[in-house]
C-alpha cells in the first residue's frame, strides 16, 4: 500500500475518532456548568474547534516519519484528552452539585413553580448553572433573595414581580362538608399532603402542606381555602 492510501486510510480513521469524541464530550458539556453564554452551539464550536486543531496537527506530521507514528499520535492525544476532559468534568460535577445543594437548602421548599422551575431543587440547579437569576421565589421572599445573594457573593435584587408576590406562610385547608372526592387535589399536591380515595373525603396536612397554591386550580368544585399557617407549619419557612 502506497503512502498515500496509507495517510488516506489514517485520515479517516482519524476523522472517525475525532468525531466519536466529540460525540462523548456533547453528553458531558451539557452536564457542566458552562456559563449562559456559551451553552449549546457556542460551547460545541469552541469543542470542535479544539479537536480540528489536534486533528490537523497530526496529520500535518513531516512525511519522513512513519504514517503509523502519526496515527498512533493522534489516538494518544485524543485518548489524553478524553481522559482530562473526563477527570475533570466529574471534579466540575461534583463541586456544581454542592453548589446545588447549598442553594437548594436556602429554598423554602414549596416546590410551587412560581420561579418558572418544576420544584425548588431544579430552580437552584439553574441557578448555580447561571440560567436563572437569584430573585424568582415568591414564597422566599425578599429574604430569601438576600440569602442567596450572600451564598453565591452578588447584590440583592429585588424580588421579580413576573414571578409573584411575596405572601405570609399559608396552607391549604378543605371544605369538608363540599368536598366531592375527585382526587384532583392530591395529584396535584407536589408534596404529598393530600390524603384521601376517589369519592371519599380529601384531608389536607397542614403540617406537610407549603401553601404551594397548586391544589386550588385542579378543584371542580373550590373548597378549597388558603388560611395563614399555624407556628408549626410556619417552621418549614422558618431558615
Amino acid at each position: 500500500m502506497t503512502d498515500q492510501a496509507l495517510m488516506f486510510v489514517a485520515a479517516v480513521l482519524a476523522f472517525g475518532l475525532v468525531l466519536l469524541l466529540f460525540a462523548a464530550l456533547r453528553e458531558r458539556l451539557d452536564a457542566l456548568p458552562v456559563p449562559a453564554a456559551l451553552k449549546g452551539t457556542p460551547i460545541a464550536l469552541v469543542t470542535a474547534g479544539l479537536l480540528a486543531l489536534a486533528f490537523v496537527g497530526v496529520i500535518g506530521v513531516p512525511a519522513t516519519l512513519p504514517i503509523w507514528l502519526g496515527l498512533a499520535a493522534l489516538v494518544l492525544m485524543a485518548g489524553a484528552l478524553a481522559a482530562g476532559l473526563s477527570r475533570a468534568s466529574r471534579r466540575v460535577r461534583v463541586k456544581g452539585d454542592a453548589l446545588v445543594a447549598r442553594i437548594d437548602a436556602v429554598m423554602p421548599q414549596t416546590q410551587c413553580g412560581q420561579c418558572g422551575y418544576p420544584g425548588c431543587r431544579p430552580y437552584a440547579r439553574a441557578i448555580a448553572e447561571g440560567m436563572a437569576d437569584i430573585n424568582q421565589c415568591p414564597p422566599g421572599g425578599e429574604a430569601g433573595v438576600r440569602a442567596l445573594a450572600q451564598l453565591l457573593g452578588r447584590e440583592p435584587r429585588p424580588l421579580s414581580a413576573e414571578h409573584g408576590v411575596e405572601k405570609p406562610p399559608q396552607v391549604a385547608r378543605i371544605r369538608e362538608d363540599e368536598c366531592i372526592g375527585c382526587v384532583k387535589c392530591i395529584a396535584a399536591c407536589p408534596v404529598d399532603a393530600i390524603i384521601g380515595a376517589p369519592k371519599r373525603l380529601h384531608v389536607i396536612i397542614e403540617d406537610l402542606c407549603t401553601g404551594c397554591e397548586l391544589c386550588i386550580a385542579p378543584c371542580p368544585v373550590d373548597c378549597i381555602d388558603l388560611v395563614p399557617a399555624e407556628p408549626l407549619a410556619q417552621s418549614r419557612w422558618t431558615r
